[in-house]
């Protein structure tokens, strides 16, 4: 489990420390800070970034808008990204909304602006479909990875990290080896969600990551699961032994 990868192209130093004090209160992990085009490219794919947040001028040139239609028109490497600018030209607001960015917000920024422009980002760029309210937190599931609103923080959570999911009524219990999440959606839809070839049911209220256990112990009807953890196998989910090579 990660939080969300931030990459920061602003060459203001005053501006880019600003940015990275709220995004690390918020939880944010900050990939980097870029000060010129070449140097945000470099780092976008050098390392895992979830959503871009990009000053609009870089040394007085509108290098932020190139490096957006730069990522644009390169397959796979797509992902959200924010605008941030004091310019009011309509000329540059015109190309720059052209890339198709999440938000577009003046400088100075406000804090929560910020925060809301990035969770908003993320919910639509991740299929805004599959989301998920609760009370407290909300869920938003793309093809490989969870991204869970949890208090004031939005968590990433890689599917290949989730150990098993309890069902309780209409909600689920999300577990990893180190933590637990509760989003409001029913057994039947997050069945349809995840890889049938890897995630197992095994009971009536519980799902198991394949590749997370460690031992099926059928007499006691019982599947031990890396991080400490046990789950009910019952009778009716007994065949599913049969999808794995068993030496004798």
């Amino acid at each position: 489990m990660d939080n969300i990868n931030v990459l920061v192209i602003e060459d203001t130093v005053s501006e880019s420390d600003a940015l990275v004090k709220v995004l690390s209160a918020n939880n944010y992990n900050i990939v980097g800070i870029a000060a010129t085009y070449n140097q945000a490219l470099e780092m976008f794919y050098n390392n895992v970034v979830d959503i871009v947040i990009i000053d609009v001028f870089l040394d007085g040139k509108p290098d932020g808008i190139t490096f957006a239609e730069t990522i644009n028109i390169v397959p796979n490497s797509v992902k959200p990204f924010v605008f941030l600018t004091s310019s009011k030209d309509r000329q540059i607001f015109e190309r720059a909304k052209l890339t198709k960015p999440f938000s577009f917000l003046m400088k100075p920024f406000n804090e929560l602006e910020i925060l809301y422009a990035l969770e908003m980002a993320v919910e639509k760029f991740y299929e805004q479909t599959n989301v998920f309210h609760s009370e407290d937190q909300n869920t938003v599931i793309s093809n490989d990875t969870l991204f869970i609103k949890k208090n004031k923080a939005l968590k990433k959570v890689r599917i290949e990290d989730i150990v098993y999911i309890e069902v309780e009524d209409r909600y689920c219990n999300i577990i990893t080896e180190t933590e637990k999440f509760v989003i409001l959606i029913s057994l039947t839809k997050i069945m349809h969600l995840f890889d049938a070839s890897k995630f197992f049911q095994t009971h009536r209220n519980y799902i198991v990551n394949s590749s997370k256990i460690l031992e099926i112990v059928l007499s006691d009807n019982l599947i031990i699961l890396k991080g400490n953890h046990n789950v009910t196998l019952s009778e009716k989910y007994k065949d599913l032994v049969s999808r794995f090579t068993v030496l004798k």
